[in-house]
């Protein structure tokens, strides 16, 4: 793992006050792709930006800047869903999405984000059950869009899709949860963790363990207060026979969290394991 590159990921999300969110995501795939130059992608998301730019004036209202900036996006350029291959874990890296045009919600709702910012629109993701959103504050009020298509969403469409959500975690009737609590807008940190944790899932799914690793580093970097986090990269290490690293990370989930429900299933893993060290 090129500590050169969890370090720069350290620096950028080191705090949230200034925390850059479109050059951390970048980031993020330098796990994956060891000669990214992220320093580029964000140069071509100014030259998209600069494009933006000189199609307004500064007397263009806010809900014209949104239609110019939706136009430019979904119809110029032509970004949306990639339905035949939507858990590629390619549609979460940013100089791939920006290559290909094609991305999931929330990789989507990150460099659509960007170019707003670039033309004074208040643009902010929503981490939206199932499906992130994005969230435009104008004078005439609070637009929810669809980052796949650019679409606005009424509060019946918005309530429509948290229903399955809901029932499947057993939120109705008597605990029924308001829609608005589902469209709070995140902060940097929280959509970032949203977005390493769709690379987890996929990554996980697949076993391949090396990537997934790469993406578990960045998560306890990322959520330093979590440590559920370092308990599954000592899992991944243990997975990668990395015997020591994952007998270090276990010791640690279970000095902070002794009484956690699966405290047993770790200490059993740590004794196979340093049964297993004894012999390498």
């Amino acid at each position: 793992m090129p500590t050169q590159q969890l370090d720069y990921f350290t620096s950028l999300v080191a705090e949230d006050e200034h925390l850059p969110l479109t050059e951390a995501a970048i980031a993020v795939a330098q796990h994956a792709y060891p000669d990214l130059d992220v320093q580029s992608v964000l140069d071509q998301l100014d030259q998209m930006g600069n494009k933006l730019k000189s199609r307004i004036t500064p007397d263009t209202p806010q809900i014209q800047r949104l239609q110019i900036l939706r136009n430019f996006f979904y119809t110029e350029l032509g970004f949306g869903p990639n339905p035949n291959d939507f858990y590629a874990p390619e549609n979460s890296y940013l100089h791939y999405v920006l290559e290909n045009r094609r991305g999931i919600p929330i990789s989507l709702a990150i460099l659509m984000m960007e170019l707003g910012n670039q033309i004074g629109l208040k643009i902010r993701g929503v981490s939206f059950p199932n499906h992130f959103m994005m969230r435009i504050s104008l004078q005439q009020g609070e637009i929810i869009m669809d980052p796949l298509t650019g679409e606005s969403l009424s509060k019946n469409q918005l309530q429509e899709m948290l229903d399955p959500y809901l029932d499947a975690k057993g939120y109705r009737g008597e605990l029924s949860l308001p829609l608005n609590i589902f469209l709070r807008a995140s902060n940097p940190r929280e959509i970032l963790s949203r977005f390493l944790r769709n690379l987890k899932m996929i990554y996980s799914e697949d076993e391949r363990w090396e990537r997934l690793l790469g993406i578990q580093e960045r998560l306890v970097i990322l959520l330093p207060n979590s440590i559920e986090e370092v308990r599954d990269r000592g899992l991944i290490f243990a997975q990668l026979e990395y015997l020591r690293p994952a007998i270090a990370d276990m010791h640690r989930y279970l000095s902070e969290s002794p009484e956690a429900e699966d405290a047993g299933d770790i200490r059993e893993h740590i004794a196979t394991l340093e049964s297993q060290a004894k012999f390498h």
